[in-house]
């Protein structure tokens, strides 16, 4: 029962892992199917499901440890849950910061500008849902985490509506969070990729990211509860279908977008993943299915590693410049694909390319039986 269990979280957090992989790496961000980019802003596509599913897996990763950890006491277990949260926090801001140096206009490496390094991003994210819903579950266990979720939806909610000066709450400038996360983190620290200072890992939007590494612990301990790996949880689809059914009716006063994490997209993208983590369990037991679940196991079982090379490797092979100019992903994509294929087939093999390499890696880690825990 436990291995098949932590198979099934392997396989599914391996999956989400490898796809972020696909969809950060691209060979030109100019050329992407549809589904391969953000929405946008309000709305969704494949991609807007990675993050969320990630934090699904979070939430049920604790619901297999955290039982453990409780019978060594609730002092141990505050002081894991902070070390963690802080361990991932400190990688996220890590990447951030990396490759710490920068050609400067001679043509000289120098340090970096600190003084405009971004404070949040994934990781941060990861690291305070995961913290504030482990707390959470360490005080009150089931009762809480479902009182927690409702609590946290309908107050973002209700704040979203209540404290906005602008005719549109859910727009960048409308949103609360925008200047909250400006006063509190600094303008300078906040991602600028919409134009403006405004960080879709703000700390304001991590509130409902919370309720959403809750849904994942509650998903954990509902499959931890059924007889046998072959009964099919009906009844955790039915709860996917109608968080998802709910996200559509919500999203007709409430829109689903990602970037401020409204509740609506938080029902949507958790419905989605409960009905595809009751599914995985049964499909595992199919042969053909073997080969794919193995490839995504692989990645699951070094989940932060992977993650955390595949943002830090692009970073440092960007201080090498080629007599062309170019950067050695850059060199690559121009000359063994973009010549070859469509614009977005191109992209795409390239981004296909670099995580069957990351899978090798890990797939020799596994062999190895290195992993890496924080």
């Amino acid at each position: 029962m436990i291995r098949a269990r932590d198979r099934s979280l392997d396989v599914f957090r391996g999956a989400t892992v490898a796809l972020m992989i696909l969809v950060n790496n691209p060979g030109s961000w100019e050329s992407l199917y549809p589904p391969l980019a953000h929405a946008p802003w309000h709305g969704w596509t494949l991609t807007d499901l990675v993050f969320p599913f990630f934090l699904i897996a979070v939430g049920y990763s604790m619901a297999l440890t955290l039982p453990t950890l409780r019978l060594a006491g609730r002092a141990l277990l505050g002081r894991r849950v902070l070390v963690r949260s802080m361990a991932i926090f400190a990688i996220g801001l890590f990447l951030n910061a990396s490759p710490f140096v920068r050609w400067d206009e001679f043509g000289h490496l120098v340090l970096r500008d600190f003084e405009s390094l971004r404070i949040m991003g994934v990781l941060q994210r990861i690291a305070l849902a995961f913290g504030v819903a482990a707390l959470i579950v360490w005080w009150g266990d089931i009762k809480a985490a479902i009182s927690a979720i409702a609590l946290l939806l309908l107050s973002y909610w209700w704040a979203c509506l209540t404290f906005t000066t602008h005719p549109d709450p859910y727009s960048i400038e409308g949103f609360f969070g925008t200047s909250i996360d400006r006063a509190v983190l600094g303008a300078a620290h906040l991602y600028r990729g919409e134009g403006v200072p405004f960080d879709p890992e703000g700390l304001v939007s991590t509130v409902p990211a919370i309720a959403q590494v809750l849904i994942g612990y509650l998903a954990g301990r509902w499959l931890s509860m059924r007889q046998t790996n072959e009964e099919l949880p009906w009844q955790l689809i039915g709860i996917g279908i109608a968080m998802f059914l709910l996200a559509q009716w919500w999203s007709s006063v409430l829109p689903i977008n990602k970037k401020i994490w409204t509740p609506s997209y938080v029902l949507l993208s958790s419905g989605l993943a409960l009905m595809s983590l009751a599914l995985l369990r049964p499909l595992l037991m199919i042969r053909i299915v073997g080969p794919i679940a193995s490839f995504c196991e692989d990645f699951g079982r070094n989940a932060l590693l992977i993650f955390t090379l595949s943002g830090l490797v692009p970073r440092v092979l960007s201080l090498i410049v080629l007599t062309d100019g170019s950067t050695p992903l850059r060199y690559a994509y121009q000359q063994v694909y973009a010549p070859f294929f469509d614009a977005n087939l191109a992209s795409l093999l390239f981004a296909m390319t670099q995580v069957w390499l990351y899978w090798m890696l890990v797939r020799y880690l596994n062999r190895r039986g290195w992993y890496w825990r924080v």
